[in-house]
């Protein structure tokens, strides 16, 4: 994308689509298939003889856990953001789930946030606090801040957030009567 001068529009495209990745999730997802493949060899590999309940509760506990672990992390190793004319869709995961789709009617701004982290929102994945919103958070590093009609405001982390900041301003515009670049 080249610079533009003051004043000079750039040409958005139709969809702006944006992504962010945190590689070490796939850490977290393969310690997930450890703790699974633990029960799975607990329950094979085990005589059955040293007592039935401590053993279905060590072998579901492990396979518990690393089904959580697993799909819990697999589900924010990257988040999509997907802007066109009328709405703005975060999808997270290989499989898009959770999603969150906002029209630009809800939207009021966005401001560009050079510093998102884990830390800040409790840790990575879909965050609620109160005093501060709701976020997306993959990896720590640059993001879109939107300010909402309801006074929420929604967060996500996004490589070239920047970017994604002026397509987003650049569809509210000419919703916004009076509204100023």
């Amino acid at each position: 994308m080249r610079d533009h001068r003051p004043g000079e529009h750039a040409p958005y495209p139709e969809i702006w689509t944006g992504r962010a990745t945190n590689r070490f999730q796939w850490l977290l997802a393969l310690i997930g298939a450890a703790c699974m493949a633990l029960g799975i060899a607990l329950a094979v590999d085990s005589a059955w003889t040293t007592g039935v309940a401590p053993l279905v509760m060590a072998v579901v506990g492990c396979i518990a856990a690393g089904l959580l672990v697993l799909f819990g992390t697999l589900a924010f190793v990257h988040v999509a953001l997907r802007v066109d004319e009328d709405h703005l869709e975060v999808r997270c995961g290989h499989i898009g789930v959770p999603r969150r789709r906002i029209p630009l009617s809800h939207v009021v701004g966005a401001d560009f946030a050079p510093h998102v982290t884990p830390r800040h929102w409790g840790g990575w994945g879909y965050r609620w606090r109160p005093e501060k919103g709701t976020a997306v958070v993959v990896r720590r590093g640059e993001g879109v801040v939107l300010r909402l009609w309801d006074g929420h405001t929604f967060t996500v982390t996004v490589d070239d957030a920047e970017a994604a900041v002026r397509v987003i301003r650049e569809r509210l515009s000419p919703r916004r009567p009076g509204a100023h670049h």
